[in-house]
């Protein structure tokens, strides 16, 4: 059972810069084929100061500022407890290629449902660009078996 005094933990700050590679994968395993998500050329033309990363992009910045197999041992828990229950992005500003990102995530709630079988972890990770600007939130909400 994970305990609930982890409810209000705040794991440490982790800044990343964004990567025209990265972004580039992650556009063509979307299936994205706009020209601001995939050339840099067309995102310079379109006056952008880099390409735009796609709309989930903020979830590969808080897999690799905090390692799922490290957060789940952070709980006491496994990885074959594990289901993913939800995820939710709010948007406030662009993310661009060489960006810097930080990316903070804090542990906001831990909720026990049919006796305990099933606990939900909820967690909230925002980042913040190099100009100190909110840009990304996302509440995810992690589902151990029990």
């Amino acid at each position: 059972m994970i305990e609930k005094k982890h409810i209000g933990h705040e794991f440490r700050p982790v800044t990343l810069t964004v990567e025209v590679g990265r972004l580039k994968f992650l556009a063509k395993a979307l299936g994205i084929t706009e020209g601001i998500y995939v050339d840099p050329n067309a995102a310079k033309v379109a006056g952008l100061p880099g390409l735009l990363a796609p709309p989930t992009y903020p979830f590969v910045l808080e897999i690799e500022a905090l390692e799922l197999v490290d957060l789940v041992s952070f709980l006491g828990e496994t990885l074959g407890k594990l289901l993913h229950g939800e995820e939710n992005f709010t948007y406030f500003g662009p993310i661009y290629a060489g960006d810097e990102i930080t990316v903070s995530k804090k542990i906001t709630d831990i909720i026990d449902k049919k006796g305990g079988a099933l606990q939900f972890v909820i967690s909230k990770t925002e980042f913040t660009n190099q100009n100190d600007k909110k840009v990304a939130e996302t509440l995810t909400n992690y589902v151990f078996r029990h």
